[in-house]
This record gives C-alpha cells, structure tokens and sequence, in this order.
C-alpha cells in the first residue's frame, strides 16, 4: 500500500493550495505502486508549453478556450470513454494521460490543469450527474463539458440534463425546468472534486467485488472529508469483510458514537456486537 503521508500533507493545506494534477496522481499510487508522480507533472508542463506557442497572438480568453479544445481533443485525441465508461483506469489520471481517455471529472482535470497553465482560471463543476467546467468571463458565464470536447453547453443543455437525473415531483411544486440553474453551477473546491474521484472509484470496486482496493479509496476518503460518516461506516465493513476485526469494530463503533440516530444504527449495533464476540476471542 502507498504512504499516505504525501497525500495527508497536502490534504492538510487550504483548499486552494492543495495541488490538484499532484493529489489526483497520489490516488492512483495505490494501484500503480512506483508511480513517477514528477513524470506527469512535467507532462502537464510540457503539454502546456506546446499550448502556449499555438495560441494565436493577440488572445482573449474565448480564444484560449478554442486553442485549447483544438490542442486537447482534436491534436492531442483525448476523448470520453463511452465504451467502457466503468473501467477504473478512467478514474486514475495517469492512465488518463497515457491512454488519452477517461470520464468526466478525470478529463476535466486535465482540461482544468492545461487551461490554468495558459491563464484560464477554470473551474470545476460537480453538476449531477455529469462534472462540467465553468469559465467567468465578463458578463457571463462559460460553462464546457470536456467529456464530450470541450463542447458550451447552453442553459437548455444543462436543463435537460437536470431532467435526466432528477426525478420528477423531487423538487416540490417547481418543476425542474424552472428551477434556478445556478444553484447547480457553483464551483467545486479540490476536496470535492477528489472526493468525487474516490467516491467512483469505491463504487466501481465495490461492483467488482474487490474489497482491498475499496480499501485503499476509502483509506483515502477518509483523509480528504474526514468528516463523511458513511465512508467510516463502510470501511469498517471493508474491513470486517478482509477479517480485519479489530479495525472493524473500531470504524463502526465510532460511527456509532457520531451517528447514533442514524436509520442503519440497529444493524450497526447489531454488527458491533458480533465483532465484539470476534474480537474477545482473538485477546
């Protein structure tokens, strides 16, 4: 398993110093033991060197943004992962990198990183259901989708989007196409957008039935929303299911002791007593 401590160090900063590119690339560490984290640093640099001397002279930013989908999608060929949107490679950036594929939030990263190193202050969106981009530029807002090239969505776009994930009559008497859409626009902070990386990541291998990979995601979970109850519920489940009894019972009574009107707190209970009895016969 990869030393936290790198990842902790960073995760302890303000939100704005955490390096976003570096921490992404420490999440794949765990399953890429020896990742040369530098060596796709100076990707990103390289990269956006050659960005730089593409840019057309003089440029605003509405030309840096169309410099920079041309350089990423159509000289470079990143593209979203359709067909085989689940593969975890598509979550760990420098499979992202070396492949040229992934799904929204880890392409987003490499548009966010490339961007800001030309002078784009560009900033993630955790829309539902699909991480977007957003762009404030003087008057109005640029909001981009770099699963799918970098492509403005308009407000109707995001609207139907809204209408895809969103059940209908969950929003009360105002339907969903009248619903403030910048509500849904706010800018994600580097915590969350790791966190949202993690979360696919735990629910991919939770599908895969890999217990000691959601292991290592929820280790790290923990690190970056130490405060997410339900991820300290479910590593202690992780935990019990790699006969790791003690650990278990810790997480879960913790849980218990943050959380003791949760609606799963009898089954919680119940499972802390089991690991009690486990964990009385191993002393």
């Amino acid at each position: 398993m990869a030393s936290l401590d790198a990842f902790a160090a960073q995760l302890a900063r303000e939100d704005d110093k955490i390096e976003l590119a570096r921490v992404s690339l420490m999440i794949a560490e765990d399953a890429y033991p020896g990742l040369d984290v530098e060596h796709y640093l100076a990707e990103f640099e390289r990269l956006a060197q050659r960005l730089r001397e593409q840019l057309p002279q003089p440029h605003g930013a509405e030309e840096c943004v169309m410099a920079l989908n041309q350089f990423l999608f159509d000289d470079l060929g990143f593209w979203g992962n359709t067909d085989d949107y689940y593969d975890p490679r598509n979550s760990y950036l420098n499979e992202v990198m070396d492949r040229r594929t992934g799904i929204p939030i880890s392409l987003a990263v490499v548009y966010m990183e490339l961007g800001r190193r030309i002078g784009l202050p560009l900033e993630g969106v955790s829309f539902p259901g699909h991480f977007l981009v957003r762009l404030r530029l003087r008057g109005h807002m640029l909001v981009l989708d770099p699963f799918t090239g970098g492509v403005p969505q308009s407000e109707d776009e995001l609207r139907r989007r809204l209408q895809r994930v969103i059940p209908e009559g969950a929003t009360g008497p105002l339907p969903v196409t009248q619903l403030p859409i910048d509500q849904f626009l706010e800018p994600a902070t580097n915590r969350q957008i790791l966190a949202r990386i993690l979360r696919n990541l735990k629910g991919i291998y939770r599908e895969a039935d890999k217990p000691e990979r959601a292991l290592e995601v929820l280790n790290r979970m923990l690190l970056v929303s130490p405060e997410a109850n339900s991820e300290l519920r479910d590593r202690g489940y992780v935990f019990q299911r790699l006969e790791a009894f003690r650990a278990a019972l810790q997480d879960l009574t913790t849980y218990l002791e943050r959380e003791p009107g949760a609606l799963d707190a009898d089954d919680v209970r119940a499972k802390v007593v089991d690991l009690s009895t486990i964990c009385a016969r191993l002393n």
